[in-house]
């Protein structure tokens, strides 16, 4: 056997890869060879007789264990068709396989030892424009609440929104793994239906992602820890690490969050709408929005309604409750009030969008916000508005005080968010008045027409081409003026012609377009607006800053604003688009964003020729008009170089003053609006006033004491 044997390099021996004995060079005897290759014959050929049998065997064998395809016997497509064993055998191997890889996958999937992040949970921090500490928000330890301290009524009510089978199943469903593998197998989005289990697993130990290699490492959890702990622990850990919104994580801080009370004192009712927090707390906390509140109390019928289908809540009992259990907006977790909570709430609002954070990972804290917002311009704002509110009286007033309302914000060259005056206290009224988006703008857009009209030029006649204008072209200043299209006279939908009015009716005569602007003469910019084309002045408007949504219908008032709503910070932008020489640039309130010491990329706005600089030029040297001479003349003399304009609406149910200084653009606004239907008021008498002030006065007075605490 040594010569069928193989040298390291895996060459046989006769094929130089050794020494042979006897061998002399190239020319040496090959008689040696000869006879190993004569033993090889011989054994080769014992081996053949050895293993005969077993190859005639297999010979006759293999057909019956090997499928016959394409199919003998058959013709045309029916060949390629396998018969039914072949199909039962395909399955029943692919069957084994499934089992046997989830066999495996589940003996090797280990439960995490430590939960996610929000067990150590953080807080967030907020800071001035100075650096110095503005506000401390979210929970940063957990209380833990045992299961046999929640009321079981309460328990009931999330077992029935969420699982109503969770004692009885094994801790998957079945029905929701079949929508996830579908989903996933169509492309579909991953579909809901999770077990409290699985709930559990996934906001316990796994990430969010909606893929079905998380959904399937999910199932096996679940399985193991149903397998490895009582329902009544998973059901523990559940309650204690769901999130419930408002920065909360788990039913008692919920409980203490919404209805100021331990989790032991919740009535089913109560319990009811805390269960449907677990849909999506962002949806169904009611004091963010109407649309919030009809989905929650929706929600809460359809869970009252469905403790009854599982025995959770007698009927009778169900019947009692009837009114919808209206959580406490004053029980806001971490949110701090007055102006700051004001400031936290936008500086929130603007990270999560910018930085692209889900609001349940903010929540979990480690943030530290640095805002733009100017502590000494706060101070400063705050107090001229509390100064302007001295003179409102709802109790002895309260057909022209009561639901007096002020809204103002300041914004930097760059768009800093410099000071904002939201409401009287945060905790008290969530509703910010210098972020709504509620109260007709007024003749305060009128410099936006001009602008457009400057830029754009005017059409008065179809089919021609538009005619270019300057400050000094002229225009009817009239009372009454009849509006006029390229086709003649505007007409309404109820078959009146359309005609401008000015405040007091007064006639103004010829009138240059830089003193309509100055001196807010109504009919010119009216026409104007029809002139330049409405559409067009929508277009520099949102290129100016305002919202699409914060427009109105283009009808004649639109030039005058009577139907469009910006808020007093949008406003505010506007005219910095002016003073900066046409360029404009979203507000924002945060500077930047670090987690742990780690900066958090934010998508900062970005400055855009809104206008053309020849054109912002104009608008603001007629807007310093208007501060110099015009409408709000009586604070030119303390604050030279400030360019500005009044806004009041038909109705005088809004006054506007909004102006620029080197330093900053500032709009204010007052009005009144009862927050139960959002419809203005008209501001006649307000604070004693006599008949016929407008609104726009206070606000001028309240902008002159504000820019003189700030010079």
């Amino acid at each position: 056997m040594a010569g069928t044997g193989r040298s390291g390099d895996g060459r046989t021996a006769s094929e130089g890869g050794g020494a042979v004995p006897g061998r002399r060079g190239k020319s040496g005897s090959r008689g040696r060879p000869r006879a190993r290759s004569v033993r090889l014959d011989a054994l080769t050929e014992a081996l053949t007789r050895a293993v005969a049998p077993a190859v005639a065997l297999a010979r006759t064998q293999l057909p019956r264990l090997r499928p016959d395809f394409p199919r003998p016997g058959r013709t045309g497509w029916r060949r390629w068709v396998p018969s039914w064993r072949q199909w039962l055998g395909a399955c029943v191997y692919a069957f084994l396989g499934v089992v046997g890889f989830v066999t495996i996958a589940y003996a090797v999937t280990d439960i995490p030892d430590d939960l996610n992040s929000f067990a150590k949970q953080q807080d967030n921090v907020y800071y001035w424009a100075d650096g110095s500490t503005m506000a401390r928000t979210g929970w940063v330890s957990r209380q833990e609440m045992p299961l046999d301290k929640v009321p079981p009524k309460v328990r009931g009510a999330v077992l029935a929104a969420e699982n109503a089978s969770f004692y009885s199943d094994p801790g998957v469903s079945p029905s929701g793994v079949l929508r996830a593998v579908r989903a996933g197998l169509t492309g579909g989005e991953t579909q809901g239906g999770s077990t409290i289990t699985q709930q559990y697993v996934k906001n316990a130990y796994l990430n969010q992602d909606r893929t079905l290699s998380r959904k399937f490492t999910e199932l096996l959890l679940a399985v193991k820890l149903d397998n490895r702990k009582t329902k009544d622990q998973i059901f523990q850990d559940y309650l204690n690490t769901s999130w419930f919104g408002r920065g909360t994580y788990g039913i008692q801080r919920a409980s203490q969050a919404y209805y100021g009370k331990d989790v032991s004192q919740l009535n089913p009712s109560e319990g009811a709408f805390l269960a449907s927090l677990l849909k999506g707390a962002g949806l169904y906390d009611p004091t963010l929005g109407k649309e919030n509140h009809e989905r929650a109390v929706e929600r809460w019928n359809w869970i009252l309604d469905r403790m009854v289908e599982t025995g959770q809540l007698s009927s009778a009992e169900r019947a009692t409750y009837t009114k919808f259990p209206e959580p406490s907006a004053s029980s806001l977790v971490g949110i701090p009030g007055a102006q700051t909570g004001y400031l936290v709430e936008m500086a929130k609002a603007y990270t999560i969008k910018a930085g692209h954070i889900k609001e349940s990972d903010f929540d979990l804290g480690g943030y530290q916000i640095y805002t733009t917002f100017d502590r000494a311009r706060m101070t400063a704002l705050t107090a001229a508005v509390q100064e302007t509110q001295k003179d409102f009286d709802p109790e002895r007033r309260p057909d022209t005080d009561k639901h007096a309302k002020i809204g103002a914000a300041s914004i930097a060259p760059d768009g800093r968010l410099l000071a904002v005056y939201g409401g009287p206290d945060y905790l008290k009224q969530g509703f910010n008045e210098s972020n709504a988006t509620t109260i007709p703008v007024g003749t305060a857009f009128t410099p936006i027409v001009y602008a457009a009209a400057l830029d754009e030029g005017v059409l008065r006649t179809r089919g021609k081409a538009r005619t270019p204008v300057s400050p000094s072209s002229t225009y009817d200043g009239n009372d009454q003026v009849t509006v006029q299209t390229p086709e003649g006279p505007y007409w309404d939908r109820s078959g009146k012609v359309v005609k401008g009015r000015n405040d007091g009716g007064r006639n103004w005569g010829q009138v240059t377009l830089r003193q309509a602007v100055a001196n807010s003469v109504n009919t010119p910019m009216l026409q104007l607006g029809l002139d330049v084309g409405l559409d067009r002045v929508e277009a520099f408007a949102q290129r100016s800053g305002l919202l699409e949504s914060s427009l109105g219908p283009r009808i004649p008032g639109f030039a005058l604003g009577e139907n469009s709503t910006p808020s007093a910070i949008r406003m505010a932008g506007a005219y910095q688009t002016f003073a900066a020489d046409g360029m404009h640039t979203d507000p924002y309130s945060v500077r930047s964003v670090t987690r742990n010491g780690a900066a958090v990329p934010l998508d900062a706005p970005k400055p855009t020729r809104a206008v053309t600089a020849k054109t912002a030029r104009a608008v603001t040297d007629a807007l310093q008009d208007a501060v110099t001479e015009g409408s709000a003349k009586s604070v030119g003399k303390a604050h030279a170089g400030a360019a500005g304009k009044t806004g009041t609406t038909a109705a005088n149910t809004a006054g506007w003053f909004i102006a620029s200084t080197e330093q900053e653009s500032t709009a204010v606004v007052v009005y009144r609006m009862s927050l139960t239907d959002l419809v203005p008021l008209p501001l006649t008498g307000l604070g004693g006033d006599a008949p016929g002030t407008l609104g726009s006065e206070r606000a001028v007075r309240l902008w002159g004491d504000y820019i003189k605490a700030v010079k």
